[in-house]
């Protein structure tokens, strides 16, 4: 069984692990997740560090590494390590495209607070990065962040056949752009203030969150020398993660106070923004996470059981997870 984190049991928030509740039979190795997590997290910490030096021009890179490492759960670049060992890869063949992950999500973070955007004052506890350095070196940072990115995977990644880096370099491209990542922000931001259906608040969060995890899980598998049922696998268990984050974070959003989000909460129902619980209900919300997180264990099924433990508990973490 998935060892969960605690829940505040008077907010009636929490949602019920996947390995408790899926249909699936394998017994779930025994885990430590959360040390796993401490673990990759501070290597992923000490990686994007390295890669950002404190350098001339100071301004640009100030805010590049404010936002960067400024903490966070780290999520995409562990699930892209976990993807690569999954396959029989490890830590030093992903962790370049790991990192890559973590700054285009920064970048979108940075992007995604303008006030041309969400107009966001706090992010991970912090004032958000056009607060601090003005909203021109903001919409600059995030642009070398992205560019870095994909620098960073074509220089540092090692003992892979070119073709699989050239295949993990356009999947990443690809969830990003005006298919991905672009397309889900420009119809969340045409969809402001209108009613709009639950498939297409699906196409939103599938474009604007899922997609990038999914590059994440897909780069990993492929980096690591994963077959192509392998790695389709873990883009089927990548997509349902993908959106179970975003529901679990509408349903956080109205049931947490800023302070234990670390960002601006009950932002969505002041500005009339179509959620998850705004157009199911919170109760339902919360059935469709745990629905979320059950098939995404299900498509771990042929996986080895102990190599697979990992992502078994990341589907769990974050279904509970509470900021």
């Amino acid at each position: 069984m998935t060892k969960t984190h605690p829940t505040n049991a008077t907010n009636n928030s929490s949602i019920i692990a996947p390995a408790a509740t899926t249909a699936t039979t394998r017994k779930i190795p025994s885990f430590s997740f959360e040390a796993y997590l401490s673990e990759k997290a501070d290597k992923v910490n000490r990686a994007l560090d390295e890669a950002i030096p404190l350098q001339k021009p100071m301004k640009i890179h100030q805010a590049m590494r404010y936002s960067l490492l400024a903490g966070g759960k780290r999520v995409r670049p562990i699930l892209c390590l976990a993807a690569c060992s999954l396959v029989g890869g490890d830590d030093a063949t992903a962790m370049p495209i790991a990192c890559a992950v973590e700054m285009i999500h920064t970048m979108s973070l940075i992007h995604d607070d303008l006030p041309c955007m969400d107009n966001d004052d706090l992010r991970r506890g912090r004032p958000t990065n056009h607060k601090v350095f003005g909203e021109d070196t903001a919409v600059l940072a995030g642009d070398a962040l992205l560019s870095l990115a994909f620098n960073h995977v074509a220089e540092k990644t090692k003992n892979v056949e070119h073709c699989r880096v050239v295949r993990a370099i356009a999947e990443l491209a690809l969830a990003i752009g005006s298919e991905g990542l672009v397309a889900g922000q420009i119809v969340d931001l045409d969809s402001e203030g209108e009613k709009i259906s639950l498939n297409e608040l699906e196409y939103i969060h599938v474009h604007k969150t899922s997609m990038l995890l999914e590059a994440a899980a897909v780069c990993g598998g492929i980096l690591g020398g994963g077959e192509s049922t392998e790695v389709e696998s873990l883009r089927k268990y990548a997509r349902c993660i993908g959106l179970l984050f975003q529901v679990v974070d509408d349903i956080l959003d109205v049931t947490k106070s800023s302070e234990q989000l670390g960002k601006t909460a009950g932002k969505d129902l002041a500005t009339e923004k179509a959620t998850y619980p705004r157009l199911m209900g919170l109760a339902k919300a919360r059935e469709f996470a745990g629905e979320l997180a059950r098939k995404a264990v299900d498509e771990l099924s042929h996986f080895d059981a102990l190599k697979a433990a990992p992502l078994y508990h990341l589907a769990g973490y974050l279904a509970t997870r509470q900021n």
